[in-house]
């Protein structure tokens, strides 16, 4: 059943609400002339109308049992923000300039994620559009951006929508989502949407006076638990899949990227996730195109992304956290919170070798066992990265790690990221050593939900003993000041790293060891007493080595992993880089001893294999 105002042109425009319980529901037209429609109720809840004399850009209500006029739960648009009216959208008046657009696989994606508001001073779809030639000569090929879901207010992550079919008025609304779109295909990207399946934003919800949305079977950190497996859930499992289908539909979004599915609960069965993956391969079947679901989870759940045929759930990719809390950890010699259980060079090698660090065993932050089995699972099903939005933005001050390592360690986290078997992500800014923090921030209207957002923030806080006072996440300032500031990656050490990234980058998308992303053809291995790390990859006759040191001192090390000679291909103490001198040689030999500078990552390449 498709929800909400589904324009069908000549003025004839059907809308759909599913609403169980509720005796009359009429549509009120308020413009451009006010009017009142009846609408009728199905076997199922459904209450629909087919509307004459409705064109697009009319505004309209739902009128519940003549006690409440709401805006629709299926809004497309929401003009003047999630108390007011929604607006009926005509989605064929956009001509698509992207017919010849198929989806790159995914383990061919460079993932470069950014939040529309911050990542230009316009704030907007068309200020990302303005960036795409700088993210061409970058080398990335696919943009992920943080939900653009209708949310109260004008500042926000996005994780507080409260329409998820409604595109932010603020950042250009349905048509300036298109745009970039457009834009991205016509130059080569892919583009991720980031969704919110486990909660409804805390200001400007009204679905739960329409029917049943919510159980009390199941408690979340963000408040009522989606009904997604309790008496009526079929028709609330409909409303999120019927969402999927509409962005890839309507949007041509190539892939959703899940928020949080551990906050989804669900004991049906099947699952909602494998249900949504079911119908995300029936859409792709029948577009001849690949579409995409990626998931963030924290359960190290390999069911997850494991093919259904297997029993997973079939999702395409998940985040991969063990990956950045190891790398963060070694880097940092941070250990608290969740960075207790990690600190070891053991642990960035398990990570690197299988995925999760945590697969079965003990977890000293958790007081119990944590994580499954995932050593069959290929590599091109994580995402790794050593920043992203959650992991600098939740943090007491949204340091990034440039305000955290230096110069030398930031080199390095990038190094191991791109040599990695995994689809790498990063996060915006990083690609420049950004000093600009981001923070967490909000525009609510509710003093008491305002309030209450504060002292969530610093109960969350408190596991990890950071030492500073939170900024307001009310405070305009929070958000002006997380803006990226591009002109400083036109000069200093930012600008080499920028040509850093690149070099990177362009290795990445060259070496066939690297391009391919296979478990089987790695091997990674650690000296703990030394905080070494070596790691090496293979691919039909390319063969390339990595060295890695995590000690902020000189180590020597035997070359007895290769046979032969190796060439230098990427060294980060070189002192184009900034570095203070590289300490090893172009030519790499067989089991002779080297020393490596402090924090430096170094890649070679098989010698008969360079030509």
């Amino acid at each position: 059943m498709k929800l909400g105002a589904n324009y069908q042109g000549k003025g004839n425009c059907e809308f759909v609400v599913w609403a169980p319980f509720l005796n009359q529901v009429c549509l009120k037209i308020t413009s451009p002339e006010e009017r009142t429609i009846s609408m009728y109720k199905q076997n199922t809840g459904y209450w629909q109308v087919l509307a004459e004399n409705v064109f697009s850009g009319a505004r309209y209500f739902y009128d519940l049992d003549n006690r409440a006029a709401r805006p629709d739960p299926a809004s497309f648009y929401q003009p003047e923000g999630v108390h007011q009216a929604s607006e009926v959208i005509d989605h064929a008046e956009f001509i698509w300039g992207d017919s010849g657009w198929i989806t790159m696989p995914l383990e061919q994606m460079i993932i470069y994620e950014l939040h529309v508001a911050t990542f230009s001073r316009a704030g907007t779809f068309e200020g990302v559009i303005n960036k795409l030639d700088y993210l061409k000569a970058l080398g990335v090929n696919a943009l992920e951006i943080m939900p653009v879901a209708q949310f109260s207010g004008q500042r926000n992550w996005g994780y507080d929508g409260a329409y998820p079919f409604a595109v932010q008025d603020s950042y250009g609304g349905p048509l300036g989502l298109k745009q970039l779109v457009n834009a991205c295909h016509k130059k080569g990207f892919a583009l991720i949407l980031d969704v919110v399946y486990n909660h409804f934003g805390p200001e400007g919800s009204y679905i739960g006076e329409f029917g049943p949305y919510f159980t009390d079977k199941y408690k979340t950190p963000w408040g009522k638990a989606i009904n997604f497996d309790d008496a009526y859930s079929d028709a609330v499992r409909n409303y999120f899949i019927q969402n999927a289908l509409y962005w890839f539909e309507k949007f041509h979004i190539d892939a959703l990227r899940l928020d949080a599915i551990h906050g989804i609960y669900d004991m049906s069965a099947k699952h909602i996730l494998k249900e949504l993956t079911e119908e995300t391969e029936n859409f792709s079947n029948k577009q001849k195109r690949k579409f995409y679901l990626i998931a963030e989870s924290d359960l190290n759940d390999a069911r997850v992304i494991r093919n259904r045929q297997s029993g997973g759930f079939g999702i395409s990719a998940q985040w991969c956290d063990d990956f950045h809390h190891s790398l963060h950890a070694l880097l940092t010699g941070e250990d608290a919170g969740y960075y207790a259980d990690f600190g070891k060079i053991s642990d960035l090698v398990k990570s690197l070798s299988d995925g999760f660090v945590y697969s079965g065993q003990y977890s000293n932050f958790r007081k119990r066992r944590h994580g499954s089995f995932c050593c069959d699972i290929p590599a091109s099903r994580f995402v790794a990265f050593i920043q992203n939005h959650d992991q600098v933005g939740n943090r007491l001050l949204g340091e990034r790690l440039s305000q955290l390592v230096s110069f030398e360690a930031l080199k390095l986290a990038a190094g191991a990221l791109f040599v990695s078997a995994f689809i790498p992500l990063i996060f915006m800014g990083e690609e420049f050593a950004a000093d600009t923090p981001f923070l967490y921030f909000i525009s609510h209207s509710d003093p008491e939900l305002i309030n209450a957002v504060r002292l969530g923030r610093e109960k969350e806080f408190a596991a990890f003993n950071w030492k500073g006072s939170l900024p307001g996440p009310q405070d305009a300032q929070a958000f002006l000041g997380s803006r990226l500031k591009w002109n400083k990656s036109e000069s200093g050490r930012q600008k080499i790293m920028l040509s850093f990234y690149k070099e990177l980058i362009k290795l990445r998308k060259e070496l066939p060891a690297l391009i391919n992303l296979n478990k089987d053809n790695l091997k990674a291995r650690g000296a703990e007493d030394k905080n070494i790390l070596f790691i090496e990859r293979w691919h039909s006759n390319n063969h390339v080595y990595c060295i890695m040191n995590f000690s902020d001192k000189p180590a020597f090390f035997l070359a007895d992993f290769i046979e032969g000679q190796a060439i230098k291909v990427i060294d980060s103490s070189e002192k184009k880089w900034l570095g203070a001198g590289s300490a090893l040689p172009g030519v790499l030999k067989e089991r002779r001893e080297y020393k490596l500078m402090p924090q430096c990552f170094v890649l070679y390449q098989k010698e008969e294999e360079v030509g």
